[in-house]
């Protein structure tokens, strides 16, 4: 059985493609002959799984999503109380380049924007180290978050450090105001170089699940952040990641997020997931305009919006194999074996996407690449509280994908499943009560479990 998830996120692609607003960012030579008809989305849960769809494997500079990375990383090598005396928190509510410090302080008004991003930049390793040394901690450091070696683009890096008197400006403004102890053309040298590291949509995806599972890599399991970094990378994600569309997109989708200008969003939903989107057309903001659109309908269709409290706790998916006999619908000496997936708790996507991969793993493919198929397969929500729109719809699908040429059996006392009347599966699908019941609806009155596995 195949994953009914790459399928959506194929419908949430297309679903945007029809929108032709906005141009690839014209400012960078590079950038603006990207080719503007590339899309990819891409989503990795907080357990490792990764799904993505469209030019996905295609690489591009990474720009200012490297912003709350090198954040983190910053703290790591100075202490929140330092970066503070450094950076502030505060939205700006203005242009990503603009020149301005924080009124008082002289700080720059957060990480997000190119002033604070470069006062972020030259914390990294030692206020007073080399271009290269903090630039290669950064790459080894944005490396060890993606899960391979990522790189420097040369052709970026000079095509943006040719155009670069905007930012260098900002450099010497910092000087100025005592933000940055280094040369201010070298911290700019060295904020570009972090800009122009080339990913794509499932690099960034991963990257942005390490944050939603409190730093540690969702695949290797390594602790990469410090949990209380990621926490107030997070919070400065949430209120200044989007520039000055920040409070719109946090109405609107809800989920901390970081944009770049050569067409990437990534948003880290803590505990369930990172989401990764790219596609090169800008709105005025410097926004992509197809990923914008995506990332609302993902927010919308799969409850995202980090302030939904409709359900509140954690689903957990236990699974296993029991094998019956003697019941009256099988030969007294025949045995079969029945596949059994139990649900426990409030379940979102997260939890009904675990579910998915047991499935998955239990029927699979034989060594002749037959799918395996259990004589019947239970699902229990005897201990399901509640289920959301977006786990139910996925459920539904995974039963329906079932029930084609396998018998199923649904356990739901409390009726959490809510098949639709209209369902063409409902008729072929058994709801029942209990564990008898199901064992009963398998293989007929008198069915015993006959194996050493725990009872259904």
């Amino acid at each position: 059985m195949k994953s009914p998830i790459p399928d959506y996120l194929r419908n949430v692609l297309e679903k945007a493609r029809p929108l032709e607003g906005g141009e690839p960012a014209n400012y960078i030579d590079v950038l603006a002959d990207a080719d503007p008809s590339r899309m990819a989305v891409s989503l990795c849960t907080v357990d490792g799984s990764v799904y993505s769809v469209g030019d996905d494997e295609v690489e591009f500079s990474i720009q200012s999503i490297s912003k709350p990375f090198v954040y983190a990383l910053a703290i790591q090598d100075q202490g929140l109380e330092a970066v503070l005396e450094k950076v502030g928190v505060e939205p700006s509510g203005d242009a990503f380049n603009r020149l301005s410090l924080e009124a008082g302080t002289n700080r720059p008004m957060n990480p997000m924007i190119n002033a604070g991003a470069v006062a972020t930049h030259a914390l990294i390793a030692s206020p007073n180290g080399s271009v290269e040394k903090r630039v290669d901690r950064i790459v080894q450091a944005l490396s060890r978050l993606a899960g391979r070696q990522l790189h420097v683009d040369q052709e970026v890096y000079e095509a943006e450090l040719k155009d670069a008197n905007r930012n260098m400006g900002i450099g010497y403004m910092l000087k100025a105001a005592g933000m940055i102890a280094c040369d201010p053309q070298d911290a700019v040298r060295g904020y570009i170089a972090q800009c122009s590291i080339n990913v794509n949509v499932r690099d960034l995806a991963v990257m942005a699940a390490t944050l939603g599972n409190a730093g540690i890599h969702p695949v290797s399991g390594e602790r990469i952040i410090p949990q209380e970094s990621v926490r107030q990378v997070l919070s400065v994600m949430a209120t200044c990641g989007m520039y000055n569309s920040s409070g719109e997109w946090i109405s609107n989708v809800g989920i901390p997020a970081k944009s770049g200008v050569s067409g990437g969003i990534i948003g880290a939903l803590p505990g369930q997931l990172g989401l990764a989107v790219f596609s090169p057309r800008l709105d005025e903001r410097g926004n992509s305009v197809r990923g914008v659109a995506m990332c609302k309908k993902l927010s919308h269709d799969m409850g995202f919006h980090m302030m939904d409290m409709s359900q509140i706790g954690r689903a957990s998916v236990r699974s296993w194999t029991t094998t019956i006999a003697g019941g009256s619908k099988m030969p007294h000496a025949c045995e079969e074996q029945v596949a059994v997936f139990e649900l426990r708790g409030a379940v979102r996507f997260a939890g009904a996407e675990r579910l998915t991969r047991a499935i998955m793993r239990e029927i699979r493919p034989d060594e002749k690449g037959r799918e395996g198929r259990p004589c019947a397969v239970i699902f229990s929500f005897r201990h399901t509280y509640s289920l959301n729109d977006v786990a139910r719809r996925l459920i539904h699908e995974n039963i329906h994908r079932l029930a084609v040429d396998t018998n199923v059996v649904v356990i739901d006392p409390a009726g959490v499943l809510k098949l639709p009347e209209d369902d063409p599966m409902k008729p072929i699908v058994a709801v029942v009560q209990n564990e008898a019941e199901a064992r009963d609806y398998v293989g007929g009155i008198g069915c015993k479990i006959v194996s050493t596995a725990d009872d259904i």
